[in-house]
């Protein structure tokens, strides 16, 4: 095999190479520079890194006009899988900034090494279309955020966030793996789309092939946050060092749909209009559960929580309404029109909620709480910083004309395209509701008062840098949307259905 075979299989993999290589350069300066000074320095490093492989992922990794199948066929090459990728790089990128505010971690190098593995499995989740390498691209992902969550041993609630996470992840991951050895055991191949095409004309009963899908949700369902395997996500959130807080409200949650439509697309075209019910039911659930618990929650990072499962169920319309042409040739256009507002929504999602949490790190850092109320008088105290909070909060509740308006009024014009008024008409419902407590936290931003007014909040310049990205972003895809949109439908095209 000649240099020109091997080339193209490793282009394929060039945002995993490059962060395997950045990791070892960052634990070999965090060797380097123990109990030195200026450490800072690995924050920055791990920054330009991923700014880096994001350039050079763009120039020389991207998908051509035909996707292609890598190493043994267990990896593709298309665009939706090539623009998840970005997205999760810009994930890591705009956290490791947020990261630096925070005393606990700026300065320990194994955070940013398990942050780049936690990635690297993404990227992996996001192109694998075997479910041996999806598995292995899970639990690449799971493990590195089960230490992420515990990481400040010192603490007694991140303790407790990292063993909760990992028990329920655990438990979670063996049930859907159980998933997979049923579809293994009904078709002899671990291939998505071969499993596709043999559940066609196997036969299978019906049920038989929902009770997998029910199994495979299961996995799926926790990594997304979504109800009933949200019960995680508070008690994590709260305990977690605010800046893996929001990557795992964002990147993660973005990886967790990205194998959840690939797998229910590719696999289970034949059998979407069951399953399509199911996830109508997972969104409906979520939307209602998420949006009447965070009214009650006093405390910030809690309500993000359960604002992030309130979201998953928004998204969880987008995957419900996906259809497929008559012939089974792939999407129909209507279809791909869902998927793509899915796809959209999590990108306008993805800089909003780390925008959020940007915010709750830097104000818990100098207020030395989590509490809503903590927040009275931010707009005497730092009027930016409370802007900021505006925005991200007016477009996590779906205000105009900011990103999260056009995500949710795309996945509501998918669902009442395909005929789904009534799940359209719910999360118009819950949108309403959620409002509620995004201008009960501003309302305490802006007219309550406090005693330490006076107090500057201060941060570092990389932390302002992420929060400047991530407010232009929920800008522009909230004013620029058709280049956007474009994209993300598509990408969205280049799913093959068998």
């Amino acid at each position: 095999m000649t240099f020109q075979d091997i080339a193209p299989m490793l282009l394929a993999l060039l945002p995993e190479i490059g962060l395997i290589i950045l990791a070892v350069v960052v634990l070999s300066l965090d060797i380097a520079t123990r109990n030195r000074p200026g450490r800072g320095l690995l924050g920055w490093s791990t920054a330009a890194g991923l700014l880096l492989i994001g350039v050079l992922a763009v120039l020389f990794a991207r998908p051509g006009a035909t996707p292609q199948s890598y190493w043994g066929d267990m990896l593709r090459l298309d665009d939706v899988g090539f623009l998840f990728r970005m997205l999760f790089l810009a994930g890591a990128f705009l956290t490791v900034l947020f990261a630096m505010e925070s005393d606990s971690i700026r300065e320990r190098g194994e955070f940013y090494v398990l942050l780049l593995v936690s990635t690297l499995g993404m990227c992996l989740m996001a192109s694998s279309t075997d479910l041996i390498l999806l598995y292995l691209a899970i639990e690449t992902t799971s493990i590195p955020l089960y230490v992420l969550a515990g990481f400040v041993t010192a603490d007694q609630k991140s303790v407790e966030s990292g063993i909760k996470y990992l028990l329920f992840g655990a438990m979670t991951s063996a049930v859907m793996l159980f998933g997979f050895t049923f579809l293994y055991g009904f078709t002899g191949t671990t291939n998505i789309s071969n499993i596709a095409t043999t559940l066609t004309t196997a036969g299978l009963p019906l049920e038989a092939v929902l009770a997998i899908v029910v199994l495979v949700l299961v996995g799926f369902g926790f990594k997304i946050s979504a109800v009933p395997f949200h019960f995680w996500a508070p008690d994590v959130y709260e305990g977690s060092p605010t800046p893996v807080a929001g990557f795992l409200s964002t990147a993660s949650k973005a990886a967790g749909f990205a194998v959840l439509l690939r797998v229910m697309v590719v696999a289970f075209p034949a059998y979407s209009t069951a399953w399509a019910y199911l996830i109508a039911a997972l969104a409906t659930a979520s939307m209602f559960i998420g949006n009447l618990l965070a009214l009650a929650q006093k405390n910030i990072k809690r309500l993000l929580a359960y604002s992030s499962i309130a979201q998953a169920g928004y998204m969880l319309i987008g995957v419900a309404t996906i259809s497929f042409n008559a012939n089974g040739s792939g999407l129909s256009p209507e279809g791909a029109f869902a998927a793509g507002a899915t796809i959209y929504y999590l990108m306008a999602y993805l800089v909003t909620n780390l925008a959020a949490f940007g915010i709750v790190t830097v104000v818990g850092k100098v207020v030395g709480s989590d509490e809503i109320s903590a927040y009275a008088g931010l707009s005497r105290r730092s009027p930016g910083l409370a802007l900021a909070l505006l925005v991200g909060f007016l477009s996590l509740a779906g205000i105009p004309p900011f990103a999260g308006f056009f995500g949710k009024l795309l996945v509501f014009g998918a669902a009442i395209q395909e005929g789904w008024i009534w799940l359209a008409l719910v999360g118009i419902l819950n949108a309403i509701i959620g409002l509620y407590y995004y201008l009960t936290v501003l309302k305490v931003v802006y007219l309550y008062r406090s005693e330490d007014e006076a107090k500057p909040l201060t941060s570092v310049s990389g932390w302002k840098v992420a929060l400047i990205l991530c407010l232009v972003g929920v800008v522009t895809l909230g004013v620029v949307i058709a280049p956007f949109y474009n994209l993300s439908t598509a990408a969205a095209a280049t799913f093959v259905v068998p």
